[in-house]
């Protein structure tokens, strides 16, 4: 398949499907969640799929060889595309909560499970959290900015991890955010 001049989105959609169409259900997380929820401010090259079931590697690495992608490392590459694409082992979770309702794409007949706009936040939030990272602490920002978020179930987590002063910060960051717009200003 040519995969040449897509975006990270119809990527995302078409290996997802193909994946799910193969029988091996997956949950795009990470980078690639983040740019397509901030409608491309923030860029990502790779696409991590998060297994449902262990047992789903070898099928998934299969699905993917269909496509064209050949494995190397621990990543998947194709010739015609810059982005990566690895799989993780479950359960998909954020910090130690796990993701229950992952929410869906559909384009067309393809369809594609991915974290909610929210659960990005969230997978965002912990690396600030628990790394200090900024970028994604931007990140989370800019994914709320864009997209409808929980904020209480965002707080109730941060608090299950023991965040609650790193939340503050980012709540206040947040409704700065919303007065100067989704371009605003950086953490």
């Amino acid at each position: 398949m040519n995969f040449k001049n897509w975006s990270l989105r119809r990527l995302a959609l078409t290996v997802g499907d193909h994946l799910r169409r193969r029988g091996v259900e997956t949950v795009l997380t990470g980078g690639a969640c983040v740019s397509i929820h901030s409608r491309n401010r923030f860029a990502s090259f790779d696409l991590d799929f998060v297994l449902m079931a262990a047992e789903d590697r070898r099928p998934g690495r299969l699905a993917l060889e269909e496509l064209g992608f050949r494995k190397d490392g621990r990543h998947f590459r194709h010739p015609d595309t810059p982005y990566l694409v690895e799989f993780l082992l479950p359960p998909v979770s954020i910090g130690s909560a796990p993701v229950l309702h992952p929410a869906e794409i559909r384009s067309g007949r393809r369809l594609l499970k991915l974290l909610s706009p929210t659960d990005c936040v969230k997978d965002r939030l912990a690396a600030y959290f628990f790394w200090n990272d900024r970028l994604s602490l931007a990140q989370a920002l800019g994914v709320a900015a864009r997209n409808a978020v929980d904020f209480r179930d965002i707080r109730r987590w941060a608090k299950s991890e023991g965040m609650d002063e790193k939340f503050i910060h980012f709540k206040k960051l947040a409704a700065d955010a919303r007065k100067t717009g989704p371009e605003g200003g950086a953490p």
